[in-house]
């Protein structure tokens, strides 16, 4: 009760918990910067090595556990084909193994439960009848380290495409035209932020208006200030980090009236 203030960053699921708690207690406010399941899309115009990469870094970072995790990666249908070679290719070249190796570029997973997690989610993607590109498995026979997996022909539907994974697991979607794109982009349960790649001025305006996220980044991804706010819409969470509009969370507006006996104005 005598805590006047929470911020929490974690889980959606946690998070409700919290939320559920200021309210029974002192209704105490909030702020939440939980999941996601951001959209990284690839439109016909862009730089395909330069959005390669950087859908490479947007997943794999971390072994994939970080929330604003670039794991929905929808691709022009002109530019499909080359994009998944050169990704899938990428994936097979990252080094996986002892994280205090040099050279390594991915270590274990968090704990063992994460670790199963994943799993059965590469299990899931290729029962619902999407393509395992490469990876799919458990990475050698000690540790929690799992093969960097890339799906192809991924369906909406699937739960590879619907949950947060928190994992080395790459879904590339195809899409024809922006406004289709932008319907399966904002259909989705999270709205922490997203990746627009276009050479086309118009086609990122509408985009980083269309989409429904607290962050779109234009040509890069994970580019972060302190004076940039960063939150989510929908269930990626309540208020902002970061930026003058942090502050906002920390602040209580008072009234103050005083009455005048002979105000000057009069």
């Amino acid at each position: 009760m005598d805590v006047d203030k929470i911020a929490f960053t974690g889980s959606t699921e946690t998070g409700k918990i919290v939320l559920e708690l200021s309210a029974k207690s002192n209704l105490k406010p909030v702020t939440l910067e939980l999941g996601g399941k951001l959209p990284f899309i690839v439109c016909e115009d862009a730089d395909v090595d330069k959005a390669v990469e950087l859908a490479h870094f947007a997943l794999f970072f971390n072994q994939g556990q970080c929330c604003c995790a670039g794991s929905r990666t929808y691709v022009h249908e002109k530019v499909y084909d080359e994009f998944l070679e050169k990704a899938k290719a990428r994936a097979l070249q990252r080094a996986v193994g002892y994280p205090f190796k040099s050279g390594m570029e991915q270590g274990p997973q968090i704990d063992s439960e994460q670790f199963e997690k994943i799993l059965k989610y590469i299990r899931s993607g290729t029962e619902s009848g999407a393509t395992l590109e490469t990876g799919g498995d458990r990475l050698g026979t000690k540790g929690y380290y799992v093969q960097l997996t890339v799906f192809s022909n991924v369906k909406h539907d699937m739960l590879i495409a619907k949950d947060e994974i928190f994992g080395p697991v790459q879904t590339i979607l195809k899409f024809n035209e922006l406004n289709d794109v932008i319907k399966r982009a904002n259909n989705t349960r999270y709205g922490l932020a997203a990746g627009v790649f276009t050479s086309n001025l118009d086609t990122a305006s509408t985009l980083t208006r269309a989409l429904r996220a607290g962050t779109v980044w234009i040509n890069c991804f994970d580019t972060f200030d302190a004076t940039i706010p960063f939150g989510g819409y929908k269930m990626s969470g309540i208020g902002r980090e970061k930026g003058e509009y942090s502050l906002n969370n920390y602040l209580q507006v008072k009234a103050v009236v005083t009455a005048l006996k002979n105000p000057a104005w009069l």
